[in-house]
């Protein structure tokens, strides 16, 4: 299996190149009959869209999907459904003097010896910009998911080593769209755009985590015992380019609790649509999810994504031939991933809970 394909019975694959034509994928297993609304969708993508302010890459792409198939009069038909979107920004001059040479830590130098040719222009494949395609099917699961009424946010919560300490019920989420590094919290937004703008300047790159929370799903998401909710929502994550570590619930933070502390009891609570047995836990530090499978409570995790590895800076390297080269930075990069990789942390959730919803209807007789 070539590796280009997402999820069970709501399946996504992908295709394209960062400089190539275009850009898109084939959606199989969506529901007929879901209402697809295009000034979502291209919302979504316009959330991830580069050239969206200083602290982004400036590369101008408009990014508007194009639906070709699986849609009709505004609904799925049950069909795949298969989009693109074109590329219309490409400047191949920029990566030209990367032909014969490897950039430290990106994809170069294990595809050329993985296949034996690469698309040294902007990392060909192993660009970040194939995520446009995980955006346009994540918002048509979000559609789908709405009708369950689960919604999905998440939030720039750490830059370097500015950090929002704040817990997300101690935040108010509508803010988040309000900052360009969205942030929910004015005053930690403006220090991560200063530090950002900061570390621009100096022609470097810096990381941080994008916490996220799944808000009114049912119980019994997950299936044991090696498609567990959490593993398949840590792949989900870990595929996502630059991302280095997935955490959810209390994460490496329960080595400080003991079990008595840990456990999250169970009590009698009022009904709700995500738990109709009324059955709830008094504390939430697994993170909404136990044995591998939804328990009703709020779903949280977080997502570290590494310093962006293009930098505006000379680095040393090796060429085609074991030489050693400089790498000069040229180009139009992200000083910092995590503003645009906000929606794409949300698209690759829903995609992973819509699955599961599907897979879910064939769990018991009744």
């Amino acid at each position: 299996m070539a590796g280009n394909t997402f999820g069970s019975l709501f399946r996504l694959t992908t295709f394209g190149e960062s400089h190539g034509i275009a850009i898109g994928g084939i959606l199989d297993g969506c529901p007929a009959g879901l209402q697809i609304d295009m000034e979502f969708i291209q919302n979504e993508l316009n959330r991830r869209k580069p050239g969206q302010s200083h602290i982004t890459t400036q590369r101008k792409e408009e990014d508007k999907v194009r639906f070709l198939s699986g849609i009709f009069e505004g609904k799925s038909t049950g069909q795949p459904i298969a989009f693109s979107i074109e590329n219309t920004d490409q400047r191949d001059k920029d990566y030209t003097h990367l032909k014969d040479s490897f950039r430290p830590s990106h994809a170069d130098y294990t595809y050329q010896v993985k296949y034996g040719i690469r698309d040294y222009r902007g990392g060909g494949r192993s660009s970040a910009r194939e995520t446009a395609c995980r955006v346009v099917a994540g918002a048509i699961a979000k559609l789908f998911l709405s009708h369950h009424k689960i919604s999905i946010k998440a939030y720039v919560s750490q830059v370097g080593p500015v950090k929002l300490e704040k817990h997300y019920r101690d935040l108010d989420l509508t803010k988040t769209e309000e900052s360009i590094v969205r942030c929910p919290d004015a005053t930690i937004a403006y220090k991560m755009v200063s530090l950002i703008e900061d570390i621009r300047k100096d022609g470097d790159t810096i990381g941080g985590i994008i916490s996220c929370v799944v808000i009114g799903t049912p119980v019994g998401l997950g299936e044991p015992v090696f498609d567990k909710l959490h593993a398949e929502l840590g792949k989900a994550m870990l595929s996502i380019n630059a991302v280095k570590g997935f955490e959810y619930g209390e994460g490496f933070n329960c080595i400080n609790f003991k079990g008595s502390e840990m456990n999250d009891a169970f009590i009698h609570d009022v009904r709700t649509e995500a738990n109709p047995r009324a059955i709830r836990t008094s504390t939430n530090h697994s993170g909404g999810i136990q044995g591998g499978i939804s328990n009703g409570e709020d779903i949280y995790f977080n997502v570290a994504f590494k310093p962006v590895a293009t930098l505006m800076q000379d680095q040393q390297s090796v060429d085609g031939s074991g030489q050693e080269t400089t790498i000069k930075g040229k180009g139009r990069h992200d000083p910092c991933v995590l503003p645009r990789a906000v929606p794409i942390v949300e698209s690759m959730a829903a995609l992973v809970l819509a699955d599961f919803i599907l897979r879910n209807k064939c769990s018991k007789l009744i």
